[in-house]
């Protein structure tokens, strides 16, 4: 029970969330379980790779634990909450990508931390909530990340109505990158992993901050940034070793 970090060859790394009996529901101390797991591997620079994912095939995350939430009062709902952001934030913060791997439901605070991930690739058994208001509190950190994903309408719907959206309609919105059956699930996240190890290690992490700043900078700013780091790559030794791959003659 709680979080547990897998290694695989090859500089893979899962976080895996480990509460089946609960649904996986996140509570103080699986959030702290999964802050720990995600700043241990953002400073491990043998990993390449992250996939977050839970235990069981019909639910990936029940979301924050109903019966916490129940309990909190003034200034402890403000703790439970900031624990969470750090939890998310350590997800976001790690440098390499971060791939969700979602079956079953995934709710509120989980459906937060896939937002915070770099690709999401679910089972078509995947669903998807953000029910906060439906039990009188707003959905926060991370629910931010939403307009950016799907846009903001749909967005507004899913945070105010508090409905529930299917894996198809969690794709044809931009929230999930890649849909497939159960059955396929764990080999298109092999498969994704090995794409990425396919690429050159620092220019993948180079990549990566520059999508997340993106996010933050103005048309010019970002172009800028993205020309120095495009410099800056020519500095290290994985242009030249890797064009050398591609230029090789073919035998």
């Amino acid at each position: 029970m709680g979080v547990q970090i897998n290694r695989k060859d090859d500089g893979i790394a899962e976080i895996d969330i480990r509460r089946f009996e609960k649904r996986n529901a996140l509570n103080t101390a699986l959030i702290d379980g999964i802050a720990d797991a995600a700043e241990q591997l953002a400073r491990d620079e043998s990993v390449r790779v992250v996939v977050l994912r839970s235990e069981g095939d019909k639910v990936f995350s029940a979301g924050a634990d109903i019966g916490e939430l129940s309990a909190l009062t003034g200034d402890i709902a403000h703790a439970f909450i900031d624990n969470l952001r750090r939890a998310i934030q350590a997800i976001a913060d790690i440098p390499v990508p971060v791939i969700c791997r979602l079956q079953g439901a995934c709710i509120g605070g989980a459906m937060e931390m896939a937002a915070a991930c770099d690709l999401r690739i679910a089972a078509d058994n995947a669903s998807f909530c953000m029910p906060e208001v439906r039990v009188g509190i707003p959905s926060v950190i991370q629910a931010v990340l939403l307009p950016r994903l799907m846009g903001r309408g749909r967005a507004n719907w899913l945070v105010l109505s508090g409905e529930v959206i299917d894996a198809k309609t969690a794709f044809d919105w931009g929230f999930v990158e890649k849909l497939v059956t159960s059955d396929q699930l764990d080999t298109t996240v092999d498969e994704a992993c090995a794409a990425i190890l396919h690429c050159a290690p620092e220019a993948v992490r180079t990549q990566k901050r520059l999508c997340q700043s993106w996010d933050d900078l103005s048309i010019d700013q970002a172009t800028s940034e993205s020309m120095d780091a495009f410099a800056a790559s020519y500095q290290t030794s994985e242009p030249a070793e890797y064009m050398a791959k591609v230029l090789r003659p073919k035998t």
